[in-house]
Parts: structure tokens; C-alpha cells; sequence
């Protein structure tokens, strides 16, 4: 498509009989270099004595560097973190999650924390991938950690984990008044569980107190690392294992057994007092309940008894012979109602009556001669 020129060199070109490089149509564009020659003309008739920007031009450059340095200030702080700014330095504050914007380097920075990631501190042993089986790991024990003196003067191999977090609330704290954060929250541990596993004896430990042993180092680690001002949160404190050391942790387990064994047997003689006792306050009570039917039966009679010898007593005063005489009889009657009785007339008034009579002898006669 052919083009004309309207200008000379600096016009523009329109639809015509030229090309866009002024040459004729037909003829070969010109070389590149001879463009870049005549765009260097063109540029040169900007500059005062042909060389160097005006002034107008080193104003418009610097003002476009300023405005990218300040716009280079702008940075991102994520949902889990916390970016504090520094003015040449010195902190300033602290900025929430979103676009945020701090005076750029090298009069400010940003330092940006990731405060609600919770951070994992292992404390007597050491996890490592194992090369052979990908996705595993290996345990490796470090005894100048784990062994702990106790109270009573014996060594227990303690392996915990330390769960914490930077506070959120605090987060300068954590990056201005500590430094190696992770050795500092590690040593705190040490110490705190050295502290809480002298106190305490060895057989507390391996039995009833391992749960009281957790949050007494999380409150003792949290006091300490409150009072250096640390900014970090202690989220808990989990054993991994209490063990007494491995040459006499067979001596350590047979201990074990035997007072679970003692537990168990307390536990059967508790149930077994549990079950005879109140059988015996039982019967305890049902003796009791007897004797009192059998005092209160013993007492009536004898008011009984009382009653009817006061009636005889009173009889007896108006008529005492045939008070006597009765009382007499009613009482050979009871004496002698289940006897043999033989009988003798010593009178001797009697004719014909024989003075001896068997009546013994001839009761049982009339009674085997009835059963025959």
C-alpha cells in the first residue's frame, strides 16, 4: 500500500505514493541503524547544546522515581500474620492483615510474623525422615535432654512436646526482646520440667502424677517466658514418656506391677468390706430388734406375774387358811401331777385296808394290759 508524505521527516505519514521510511516506492526500506541515527537528530532538538536532558526532563524523571519508590512502600500482610513497621529501624507498629503501606527501603521494612501458626518444640528426642522408607520417620533419643533429676534422688527419662505460638497480641515482643526464639522456648522447657520433675518422686511420676505433671510446666514456662517479655503463648504441654533409666527399668516395672497388684487387691478387700458390713449392721440390727421383743416380753410377764401374786395377796388377807390350804394343794399338784405316788394309811384306824398300795405298779399294769 503506498504512503505520502505531509511533513518532511518529522511528519506523518499517510496512504500515498511513499513508504514509511521516505523512500520511493519500489526501492528497499532504509537500514535500522540509519533509523536509530535520525531518531538520535530528532531527540537532540529536545536538549539545550545538543546534550543532557533540560530541566523540565530531570524534574519529570526524578519526580517518576519518587513516585515509584513511594508506591514500592505498598506491601500484603496475609490473614495468619501480623507485619510490624521500622523507621530506620526503630519500631513504629503494628499492622493487620490486608494491604498495608510503610515508608520503603531504605528508610523503612517490614517484618511480617506468622502469629497464628502453632510452632512444635521437642524436647529430649529429635524426629528425622528416614531415607529408607520415605514419609516415615526415625526417633532419635538426646539423653543430655531427657534425664531429670527427682525429688527422692533418682534419674527419669522424660521425652515431652511443647506446643506454642507467637501472642498474637504481643507479636513485637517476639521479634524485639528475644533472640533465637526456638532455643529460648526450648531451654525455658528443659528448665521448667527439670524444676516440676525435682519436686516430685519417682513412683508419683511413673504412675498417678504424669497429668499434674503437664500443666504445672505450662504455667511454670508461660511465668518465665511472661517475665522476658518473650511474646509467646504456651498451648500445651504433652509427655511422651516417663520412664525410669533403661538399666533399671526392668527393677522399675516389676515395681509397677506390684502396686498394681496392691491397688487391685485394695480395690477387691474395699468391695468385699462393702458387701460384709452391711450384712453384719443387718444382722446387727436384727439382734438388737430381738432383744428388745424379748426385754419387753420378760417385763410384761413379770407385770404379769406381779399382778396375779397381788390379787393372791389380796385374797389371801381376807382368808388366809383357805388361802393357804389352797395354795397348798395347787402347789402338791404341780409337784407331784407327773409323779408315781404310792400311798400309805399310817392311821391305823382302818379295818381290811391293806396299809401298802402300789399305785404305780398297777397304773402301768392297766396301761400295758390297755395296749394289749
Amino acid at each position: 500500500m503506498p504512503w505520502i508524505s505531509e511533513g518532511g521527516n518529522g511528519g506523518s505519514w499517510k496512504p500515498g505514493n511513499g513508504g514509511p521510511w521516505g523512500q520511493k516506492p519500489g526501492t528497499s526500506p532504509p537500514d535500522f541503524e540509519e533509523f536509530l541515527r535520525k531518531s538520535q537528530e530528532q531527540i537532540k532538538q529536545f536538549m539545550p547544546g545538543g546534550g543532557g536532558f533540560g530541566v523540565r526532563g530531570v524534574a519529570a524523571v526524578v519526580l517518576l522515581g519518587v513516585i515509584a519508590w513511594l508506591l514500592s512502600g505498598l506491601y500484603q500482610v496475609e490473614p495468619n500474620e501480623v507485619g510490624l513497621n521500622k523507621i530506620f529501624g526503630a519500631y513504629t507498629g503494628k499492622t493487620s492483615p490486608g494491604l498495608n503501606y510503610n515508608l520503603p527501603f531504605p528508610i523503612g521494612s517490614v517484618q511480617k510474623l506468622k502469629v497464628t501458626d502453632r510452632q512444635v518444640t521437642n524436647i529430649g528426642f529429635v524426629s528425622r525422615q528416614d531415607a529408607r522408607s520415605p514419609g516415615s520417620q526415625l526417633q532419635m533419643d538426646l539423653p543430655e535432654e531427657s534425664l531429670m533429676l527427682t525429688g527422692d534422688e533418682n534419674i527419669a527419662d522424660v521425652k515431652f512436646v511443647v506446643i506454642w505460638q507467637i501472642d498474637p497480641l504481643r507479636p513485637e515482643d517476639y521479634a524485639f526482646n528475644i533472640a533465637n526464639q526456638r532455643e529460648t522456648v526450648k531451654a525455658v522447657a528443659e528448665s521448667a520440667m527439670r524444676e516440676i520433675i525435682g519436686r516430685s518422686q519417682i513412683q508419683k511420676i511413673l504412675t498417678a502424677e504424669r497429668k499434674v505433671i503437664e500443666p504445672a510446666v505450662q504455667e511454670l514456662m508461660q511465668k518465665i517466658l511472661n517475665s522476658y517479655k518473650a511474646g509467646i503463648l504456651i498451648l500445651q504441654v504433652q509427655l511422651q514418656s516417663v520412664d525410669p533409666p533403661e538399666q533399671v527399668i526392668a527393677a522399675f516395672r516389676d515395681v509397677t506391677a506390684a502396686q498394681q497388684d496392691q491397688n487391685r487387691l485394695r480395690n477387691e478387700a474395699e468391695a468385699y468390706a462393702n458387701r460384709v458390713v452391711p450384712e453384719a449392721r443387718g444382722k446387727a440390727a436384727a439382734t438388737i430388734q430381738e432383744a428388745e421383743g424379748y426385754r419387753l416380753q420378760t417385763v410384761a410377764e413379770a407385770t404379769g406375774q406381779a399382778a396375779r401374786f397381788k390379787q393372791v395377796y389380796d385374797e389371801y388377807k381376807k382368808a388366809p387358811d383357805v388361802t393357804r390350804q389352797r395354795l397348798y394343794l395347787e402347789t402338791m399338784e404341780k409337784v407331784f401331777g407327773g409323779m408315781d405316788k404310792v400311798i400309805l394309811d399310817q392311821s391305823g384306824s382302818g379295818q381290811g385296808v391293806v396299809p401298802y398300795l402300789p399305785l404305780g405298779a398297777l397304773t402301768s399294769h392297766t396301761t400295758e394290759g390297755g395296749r394289749k
